[in-house]
């Protein structure tokens, strides 16, 4: 059961508030902390002063409510919050949420929180089934929050349907389920890397090496090791793409050597590392700190590149048993005899082999098709799938082939 925990509890106007002085009770009797974050519409209907005499804490209303001129009342809240949980959530604060709204104290909490939220929708029918509605659900969804059903019976219009908050023990019971539970997802507190897009080598100023790497495939693979559990670092090259889930930790780079230190720093504390990204393997020995000028009569130009670090190969050598690694063979020929070399040259578990010399798949697409190869010879040719179901069927073969995780 969820026991000694913070969990926050942010109450929107809704009907259905009085069933969330009983889910706070219910959390409280299983000996957690409840803190209680309120809208003015949810003040409507029961004054802040019942939840204070239930939870022995003060409840805020706004964010000059505290008495506390040392602390930044919703950074506070964010930063002490174990659990989230927005019950009764009306279609308002799920709308502010989806789209990044903050002008009250419930939503720029929610905006700073990054453990896990679960939003517990409560409206009538036709708010519900609103594709605005839908499509702010469906975000928050995969944005890595948690979205409980709504229950079927009599509203307060008069009718039934489906729309009424769920009662206190059933929400309690899902969100056990999911933080203690959670079947459906193998990587469960797995601190895992994830490298992506393309690195950079200056040659001057304006100048650069690079390649063609969109970063689109390690985006993915983050986001699908998160959606079983892991703890994702992401260190992503040179990419535009969102990161979505608020919680994946983003440290953006842009040179190999760069990537290599953060790679390197992250890596002593993970479980394994997903190397996604194309990396750059050699750099100009000097680095102009002028624009380079042609020169008359000048018809060539001669640029010395030195080699960078391996950067799989060198974390190769100091991986524990109790990690993994996976590396990724972009290749344009030879493809599997290429990527075997890989395997045992630089300790792999598994090597992900990626045809980029099809231009339909690969770089800049948003397809691909790639053989997983794992070190004790074994193969997995998939489709041609989207990205997103080739880092689903990657993250399932390290789940299954490397970390031995059972099927429930």
């Amino acid at each position: 059961m969820i026991t000694n925990k913070n969990i926050t509890l942010f109450v929107s106007g809704s009907i259905a508030v009085y069933k969330s002085l009983s889910l706070a009770r219910i959390f409280i009797k299983n000996g957690n902390h409840v803190q209680v974050v309120m809208t003015k519409a949810a003040q409507k209907f029961i004054t802040p002063l019942v939840f204070q005499s239930l939870t022995k804490d003060k409840v805020i209303t706004n964010e000059f409510s505290t008495g506390e001129p040392d602390k930044i009342i919703h950074i506070s809240i964010a930063d002490s919050t174990d659990i989230a949980v927005v019950a009764p959530a009306t279609a308002n604060i799920i709308s502010k949420m989806a789209n990044g709204l903050a002008d009250d104290v419930v939503s720029t909490t929610l905006l700073a929180t990054k453990v896990p939220i679960f939003i517990v929708p409560a409206m009538n029918p036709k708010m519900l089934n609103n594709p605005a509605t839908q499509r702010n659900l469906n975000f928050l969804v995969k944005n890595g929050d948690f979205i409980m059903d709504p229950a079927n019976g009599f509203l307060a219009e008069g009718y039934q349907g489906k729309g009424r908050m769920p009662e206190p023990e059933d929400i309690f019971q899902w969100i056990d389920k999911k933080v203690n539970h959670p079947g459906n997802q193998p990587l469960l507190h797995k601190k895992i890397i994830v490298t992506a897009g393309g690195t950079r080598e200056n040659i001057d100023p304006v100048r650069y090496i690079t390649n063609r790497s969109s970063g689109k495939m390690g985006f993915a693979v983050a986001q699908a090791a998160s959606n079983q559990g892991a703890d994702v670092t992401l260190i992503a090259a040179n990419t535009t793409l969102p990161v979505n889930n608020k919680k994946i930790d983003f440290i953006p780079v842009s040179t190999t050597q760069e990537m290599f230190e953060a790679v390197s720093k992250k890596f002593v504390n993970s479980d394994g590392l997903i190397m996604a990204a194309a990396i750059s393997d050699f750099r100009p020995e000097t680095i102009a700190d002028k624009k380079i000028k042609k020169q008359p009569g000048q018809d060539t130009w001669t640029l010395k590149l030195i080699k960078n670090p391996d950067i799989i190969k060198t974390v190769g050598k100091t991986k524990r048993k109790d990690q993994f690694l996976v590396g990724f063979a972009a290749e344009t020929n030879d493809l599997l005899a290429n990527a075997n070399k890989k395997i045992s040259e630089k300790n792999l578990d598994m090597i992900v082999a990626n045809d980029v010399s099809n231009p339909k798949i690969g770089f800049g697409s948003d397809e691909n098709q790639v053989t997983f190869i794992f070190k004790d010879g074994n193969q997995q040719r998939t489709k041609k799938l989207s990205k997103v179901k080739i880092a689903e069927e990657l993250i399932h073969a390290i789940s299954k082939k490397i970390l031995k995780v059972k099927d429930e």
